[in-house]
């Protein structure tokens, strides 16, 4: 028992190291472009106060949305997904099969929950003792289920998911503005020293190591975050978690990897909200709890919360029932007719 609990607090520690790693190439990369650029480099005042300040304006914001992003704890499923002790202990006296499956299906009963196991169950954690809310997922590095989980990031030393997946999102457009800046303005000094090394004048050697690896280190992050930006951007305007692109979430109808996809506007205000003066910023503005999210188009018929009209629907929702034919054509004929169809009015 000593043993594991030494382990754990060793592995506890080193699970910090790329984020040490990364902390203090931020720290290095700010002291070499101020002291061996700005200060010693550039001989011109007003070229110095320019850099330096949209430079600072960057690492501001850039540190700010990577300490919000590794310090904002992961959101887990509120209390009321959580099994009682009786529901528990009628749940593992069952053993396993269909009557378990009848005892989640009971339980969920007075839940959000859409989606399913790819065996067709209610999504149950055995760890966490939940049933797991819709794109929620267990987390095995930090031992917990995460609401509208994306990803684990060693980076970050945390799970990405609905409580900072705005902040991951900004962490890297900032850092990829930071790294863009330096390799722009950074250009033509490494040009000018790298030029006089060849032709044999005397260079700082110090300045020029910097240079190099400065230059090196910008250019690599910036191939490096586009990539990784542009596809969390497909991602957030196709309403999809990396997880969810991995493997199409599973309904009561089969997979379908654009349940969620309510439109490109609504998908980007689910995650930075309605008031887009908080857009740049690192502070939480998404929409909800994370508990629930709009469905673009299910199949209705054979949910559980169909006859409750429980389901929730994005703008452009057409619910596929027996009624489908005539509400298409109605649709086709009268535009003006509301877009979202109220399920306990046509079931």
């Amino acid at each position: 028992m000593v043993l594991s609990a030494s382990l754990r607090r060793c592995l506890r520690i080193l699970s910090w190291l790329p984020v040490f790693i990364v902390t203090a190439v931020i720290l290095w990369s700010y002291y070499a472009y101020v002291m061996h650029l700005c200060l010693f480099t550039l001989t011109s005042t007003a070229e110095k106060v320019a850099y330096l300040l949209i430079f600072n304006v960057c690492f501001v914001m850039f540190s700010w949305a990577y300490w919000r992003s590794i310090h904002t704890r992961p959101s887990s499923p509120s209390a009321e997904f959580q099994l009682s002790v009786s529901e528990c202990q009628g749940y593992e006296a069952w053993g396993s099969g269909d009557r378990q499956s009848h005892v989640l299906q009971e339980v969920s009963q007075k839940l959000p929950v859409h989606m399913r196991s790819a065996s067709g169950d209610i999504r149950f954690c055995h760890r966490c003792q939940l049933i797991k809310p819709d794109r929620c997922h267990h987390c095995s590095v930090c031992q917990t289920c995460v609401l509208k989980m994306d990803h684990h990031c060693p980076w970050l030393n945390n799970c990405v998911g609905f409580s900072n997946y705005k902040f991951f999102l900004l962490f890297l457009l900032f850092s990829l503005m930071y790294c863009l800046f330096i390799a722009a303005t950074l250009a033509p000094s490494f040009i000018t020293v790298w030029v006089g090394t060849l032709t044999g004048e005397l260079v700082d050697s110090s300045a020029k190591l910097h240079s190099l690896f400065l230059m090196l280190v910008s250019v690599l992050f910036s191939v490096t975050l586009s990539c990784l930006l542009a596809f969390h951007c497909w991602l957030l305007t196709t309403n999809k978690t990396t997880l969810e692109w991995l493997s199409a979430p599973f309904f009561w109808d089969g997979q379908d990897g654009a349940a969620f996809d309510v439109g490109v506007r609504r998908n980007v205000m689910q995650v930075f909200g309605e008031k887009r003066r908080l857009w740049p910023f690192p502070v939480f503005s998404s929409q909800g709890d994370g508990h629930a999210f709009p469905i673009r188009r299910r199949m209705v018929s054979h949910s559980p919360l169909a006859a409750r009209g429980d389901v929730n629907l994005g703008e452009e929702s057409i619910v596929e029932t027996k009624f489908t034919p005539v509400l298409t054509l109605a649709l086709k004929l009268d535009p003006r007719l509301p877009r979202v169809i109220n399920l306990s009015e046509i079931q």
